[in-house]
């Protein structure tokens, strides 16, 4: 136990003493400024002089105010507790004490991460499913006809090159036209980042039996769909659950950005209202619950593969 923690508390503690030494040099402009209107000697004391330092040489000149680049409001880099304070306050705060939290209507509040990390999630989940389903059909195909192989496999990975940031604000506008609202337009940006990793897992599982094991299926007369349902299904199951766990942390990636343009809830709107008022903390409120979701699905995702390749006795990847 204490060889697996104490190598996890190190690394940890390292990322926190850098998070706070870069807080310093981030925000020491901000905080020279309120100390400067408040009365303080700034070093050196001309603002013209102050701009065409770097942020380093200011906090080096001046370590009395450097303290405070920790505790600034709307700080450009928030200190750890400060983002810690703020995950509390709209999860546990604002679900338990609130009166608009679980506790007190029976139903979650819109101003907790709570709420749009559900949001968030069922839009993933959704897409992930039609994704990964799409990647898996498309699989099949291309190793069972050379056509697919030549054609499909080539625009699958041209697919991947349009950028998602442009793609996914037309996605949602075209479909918001014609009707389709909700979580289905986030669903669709989310499967098209999905089904591409599982396709191109899914394509090197099933062709991972040799030519002697084809061989031996002819002998024994099989056809085409036991050949795929008995020895190459179960031969791609590992490269299936590695390409579902980096299908699964895109397809989040993929519902974060489609939420951007519609802002009706879900982590991307909630990271989008931070930068617009200033909220920085609530954008790393939000950056820290999309990484514990990313952590959930993905876990979610190897319980179910240690499970499944115990009962065929397939060792994972």
């Amino acid at each position: 136990m204490r060889r697996s923690v104490l190598p996890v508390l190190t690394v940890l503690a390292v990322l926190l003493a850098v998070w706070y030494a870069a807080c310093l040099p981030m925000n020491i402009r901000e905080v020279l400024t309120e100390a400067e209107r408040a009365g303080a000697t700034i070093d050196p004391p001309a603002a013209i002089d102050r701009r065409d330092m770097s942020r380093l040489a200011l906090a080096l000149r001046n370590p009395a105010h450097a303290g405070l680049s920790w505790s600034q409001d709307r700080a450009r880099l928030p200190a750890p507790h400060q983002v810690a304070a703020e995950f509390w306050q709209t999860t546990v705060v604002e679900e338990g004490y609130s009166r608009r939290g679980i506790v007190q209507t029976g139903s979650l509040s819109n101003r907790s991460l709570v709420y749009h990390a559900w949001v968030t999630l069922s839009a993933t989940a959704i897409g992930f499913v039609i994704g990964a389903a799409l990647g898996i059909a498309l699989a099949i195909g291309i190793v069972h006809n050379r056509a697919m192989d030549l054609s499909v496999l080539p625009w699958a990975v041209i697919s991947q090159t349009i950028p998602i940031v442009a793609l996914a604000p037309m996605v949602v506008v075209v479909l918001n036209a014609v009707g389709v609202q909700g979580l289905l337009p986030k669903a669709i940006i989310s499967a098209y980042l999905t089904f591409f990793p599982v396709t191109v897992g899914m394509v090197k599982g099933l062709r991972t039996p040799d030519a002697m094991q084809l061989d031996q299926m002819r002998t024994w007369s099989a056809s085409v769909p036991q050949v795929l349902w008995k020895l190459r299904l179960p031969a791609a199951m590992p490269y299936l659950f590695a390409s579902l766990k980096i299908g699964v942390a895109a397809s989040l990636v993929g519902t974060i950005v489609g939420e951007l343009p519609v802002q009706r809830g879900g982590l991307g709107a909630r990271m989008l209202a931070g930068s617009y008022y200033g909220q920085t903390t609530q954008i790393w409120a939000a950056l820290f619950m999309a990484a514990l979701l990313a952590a959930l699905l993905i876990w979610a995702i190897v319980a179910i593969e240690r499970r499944t390749l115990r009962r065929m006795g397939v060792a994972a990847l």
